[in-house]
């Protein structure tokens, strides 16, 4: 059974930093592309970013881009967010996916994901 969880959220001060986690099983990690995609309050969801495979081709939407990196440990089975800079914009729950196919994110598509975590919140206030 396919299982992504993820870690990580919680209250954090404008300008601060977070590390989300997702834990991956039930698959061959290292044999997919993954992402993160997020939900704001009363919004619908949006790309954040793209990671391929190897972790070797990265892609952010232009509003976390310079602030968030996206990264991958396949010997641990594990994907991260680092997010730094964070604003209050960025609070939303953020969801681990795994993808059927790679593409950066400005052409991805809804129908690329095929599995989804339950997500963490996090939320950026003072």
């Amino acid at each position: 059974e396919v299982q992504l969880v993820e870690s990580g959220g919680g209250l954090v001060q404008p300008g601060g930093s977070l590390r989300l986690s997702c834990a991956a099983s039930g698959f061959t990690f290292n044999n997919y592309h993954m992402s993160w995609v997020r939900q704001a309050p009363g919004k619908g969801l949006e790309w954040v970013s793209t990671i391929s495979s190897g972790g070797g081709v990265t892609s952010y939407a232009d509003s976390v881009k310079g602030r968030f990196t996206i990264s991958r440990d396949n010997a641990k089975n594990t994907l991260y967010l680092h997010m730094n800079s964070l604003k209050p914009e960025d609070t939303a729950v953020y969801y681990c996916s795994r993808l059927i196919r790679f593409r950066t994110v400005p052409t991805a598509k809804w129908d690329d994901i095929d599995y989804r975590g339950k997500g963490t919140l996090v939320t950026v206030s003072s």
